[in-house]
Parts: structure tokens; sequence; C-alpha cells
């Protein structure tokens, strides 16, 4: 009885140090003081903003580590040309991933309004993604050919769904755990620590020490695994219960939602210009089909020089996840318009080398892809954070669905792409893509400052 006594105020002394330690952190990467504000959340939530801030960070952490090991544009299709998958199948794996984790929450916003916390949502998303992976390795392993590649993409597909209904859940979580002028910086830092595993991914496939495919397979493996541990530190996440409000069903929420777009003249801005800079989103495969052509060896180049453009595509999120994030906590607008102009540079550059032949040379595509990933980072982080920062809590939910559904059909309709670069090339369509990108930054300018009291 004594001893219990006595191990108490232990427990509580190492207690106290361990939030002592996490409120030090969170300090150290927010940049805030011991005097910080929390602007759009309760005082509940403020005083666990800083375990909060950590959980997201190491969730997000995993889950973004695992998006890199398993890149459509990158490493499935370069899984599914070794494995003799037919090229129709590998033309789908970028639009089923993009337009399938986007098109249904039109449809799944309703339900997820109607539970009080969706952390749970996020974090069963996760897993799923996690077992589909799993089912992505078992195609590759035990089987070939045309088999095995709509194995995957189906698994792809399953994934992708999952992937849906995590964005939906995520901003609004995000929102409710959060302050406005922090959510940037978390989401940046997990985009960087991230991006240090996919470039270990991509100096082992440089340094040739693993034979690739092996590689690869151990890849998707350690992929599902991360998705698989995010969703067990995602329901740690101390998320208050929301309004449930509003869940109604498909069809109610479809007409509710249209009258927002119809209302709302910056957020016909805000899906506008994320339209246009989906550009940077498609474009990573026919950067690939154009080195291919310039280098008349039909690909082989191209597809051995895989780890460098894994190896690009992960510093592009190291070096710049960090610094986006930090400039969309200020303006986040600003970020969706800079990127646009990157990205529409380094489309332009592509498409001009490639149809003048100048993409024979071995390091530079990898170079202009660096340069298009930094700008596709920048669209990312901008739109997610101008979205959470843009709508209010009532509205959250109900701008993320209309918007990732509407970008959704955009992005099915980006297979038209496909049918242009067989008629004209792959290097015509990327100069499409760049105008494209231009479009979209210079939409993104003309949208309102939505950080309240900065002077970015």
């Amino acid at each position: 009885m004594c001893s219990t006594l006595q191990e108490n105020p232990r427990e509580d002394e190492r207690m106290s140090e361990h939030s002592a330690t996490v409120e030090r952190v969170f300090q150290q990467i927010a940049g805030d003081g011991d005097d910080r504000v929390c602007r759009d959340i309760p005082d509940s939530a403020c005083r666990e903003e800083p375990r909060n801030f950590l959980t997201h960070v190491a969730a997000l952490t995993l889950s973004k580590s695992a998006d890199g090991l398993v890149d459509p544009k990158l490493v499935l299709s370069w899984l599914l040309t070794s494995i003799g998958a037919p090229a129709a199948v590998i033309g789908l794996l970028v639009p089923v991933r993009e337009a399938g984790a986007l098109l249904p929450q039109l449809f799944t916003a309703g339900a997820i309004r109607r539970l009080p916390r969706r952390k749970y949502v996020w974090a069963a998303g996760s897993a799923v993604q996690g077992l589909a992976v799993l089912g992505i390795l078992a195609c590759a392993l035990f089987l070939d050919g045309a088999t095995a590649g709509w194995g995957i993409l189906a698994c792809l597909a399953v994934l992708a769904l999952a992937r849906s209904a995590c964005s939906v859940a995520y901003k609004d979580v995000l929102g409710k755990t959060i302050s406005k002028s922090r959510r940037g910086s978390a989401t940046g830092l997990a985009g960087s620590i991230s991006a240090a595993t996919v470039i270990v991914f991509a100096l082992l496939l440089v340094s040739g020490w693993i034979e690739r495919m092996d590689l690869v397979l151990a890849a998707l493996a350690i992929a599902a695994g991360a998705w698989l541990l995010s969703a067990a530190v995602f329901v740690t996440l101390e998320e208050e219960a929301g309004a449930t409000e509003g869940g109604a069903n498909a069809l109610d929420v479809a007409r509710d939602y249209w009258g927002y777009l119809t209302s709302d003249r910056q957020l016909q801005r805000f899906i506008l210009s994320r339209a246009l800079l989906t550009a940077t989103a498609l474009a990573p495969p026919f950067m690939v089909a154009a080195w291919s052509a310039s280098s008349g060896d039909g690909g082989g180049q191209a597809y051995a020089g895989l780890g460098f453009l894994v190896l690009a595509s992960a510093l592009a999120s190291l070096l710049s996840s960090w610094f986006w994030g930090r400039l969309a906590d200020r303006s986040s607008r600003k970020v969706l318009a800079y990127s646009g102009l990157v990205g529409a540079a380094a489309l332009l550059a592509t498409g001009l080398l490639g149809l003048g032949g100048g993409l024979r040379d071995a390091v530079l595509p990898p170079v202009l892809l660096f340069i298009l990933m930094v700008a596709y980072q920048g669209v990312r982080l901008g739109r997610s954070t101008h979205l959470v920062d843009m709508a209010g809590e009532e509205q959250r939910a109900a701008y993320t669905a209309l918007s990732n559904t509407l970008i959704g059909l955009v992005l099915l309709g980006g297979g038209a792409f496909s049918l242009l670069a067989s008629a004209t090339g792959p290097s015509t369509v990327l100069l499409v893509m760049a105008g494209l990108a231009l479009l979209g930054g210079l939409a993104a300018f003309g949208l309102e400052e939505v950080q309240q009291g900065e002077d970015a």
C-alpha cells in the first residue's frame, strides 16, 4: 500500500516531464513561445495542440512515406512494365489513383459528417490502404502479364477509394485540432521527413547493391506496414466531438454542395486554379515518355534511370515541403500561384527540349522532374492549407468533398492527354500542360488572402 502511494508521485512527475518535452519540441517546430495563441480552435483543443501536432506529424510521415514508395507515376509504372502488363493498364495508373481518391468524396462526406469524431475514418482508410498494398505485392509475386496488371490496378482502385475517405476526414480533423497558422507547418514537416525515407529507397535503386525488382517488392511491404502503423498512431489523437449536422444522403448532399459552388466566387476560383494545376500531377509519366522517345532505345534508358527519377522526386519533397508549408501559413494563395509558375517553366523546358531531341542527356530529365515536383509539392500544400483556412468549420467538409469530386472529374478527363500523346507525341502534351499550369498560377493570384492577420 505504501509502495503504491510512493509510486504515484513519480508517475505524475514522469508524465509532467513528458508533457514538458512535448511542449518544447512543439515550440521549436512551430516557432511559437509560451504565449502562443490558438486562433480558431477552442481552449480545450488548444491545450492538447502540442501533442496533437506531433501526432499529426508522425501519422502523416508514415502515410507520406508509404505514398512515395508506392508512387504510381514512377514505381508502379516501372513494376507493371517489368512484369509485362499491357500499356493500357499502365496508362490507367495515375487516373485511377488520382480520380479514385477524389470522385467518391461528394457521396461519402455526408456519412462522415454524421460521425462526431472523424479520426477513426482516417485511421480505417489508412489501414485499408496498407491492406491494398499487400494485395499489390501478392499480384506482383504470384501473377504476371495482363493478369498481374489488372489485379494491381484493382488493388490500386481500392487504395484510392480508402484515400478518398481519408481526405475528407483529415482536413476536418486538422481544422479541429491544430490552430490556423500552424497547419501548413505540420503537413510540410511530415512531407520533408517522409521524403528522407524515399531518398534512401532511391539511393538504393541508384546504387545497384540490391536487385531492382527485389528492392521494389520490399518497398511495397514496408509501405503496407507504414500505412497500418499510421492508423494506430492517428487514433491516439485527442479529437473533441464535432457537429454532426448536415449528414444527408448523396442526392441531398450534391444539391446542397452545388449551392456552395454557385454562390461562392472564391470557391469557384479556387477550384478553377486547382483544376488547371492538375497538370503538375499528370505530367511525370509524359516526361518519362519524352525521355524515352529522345533516348531512342525503347525506353530502356529512362526505366534504367528509375532510381534517379525517384531520387529527384523525393529530394523535391524534402527540400521544398517545409518551405512551402511555412509560406502557406502566411499566404497559401501565393504558394499556389508560385507553384503554377515554377511548374509551367519546368514543363515548357521539357517539352521544348523533347521536340528538339535535347533530352538524351541522362542528367537533364531528373533535374527537370525535380523542378516539376517542387511545384507539385507546392500545389499540394497550398491547396490543402488554403481550403482549410478558407472554409469555416461548418463548410470545411462540404468544400473539401465538392472541390475534390470536381477535380476527380477533371483528372478522369486527363485520359485525353494519352490520346493527344499518341497523335502528336509526349512533348506536345507537355507544352499544353505548361500552358495549363501557367493559367492555374495566374488564377491563384486572384484568390483572397485567407490567413487573417498576416501581411504576406
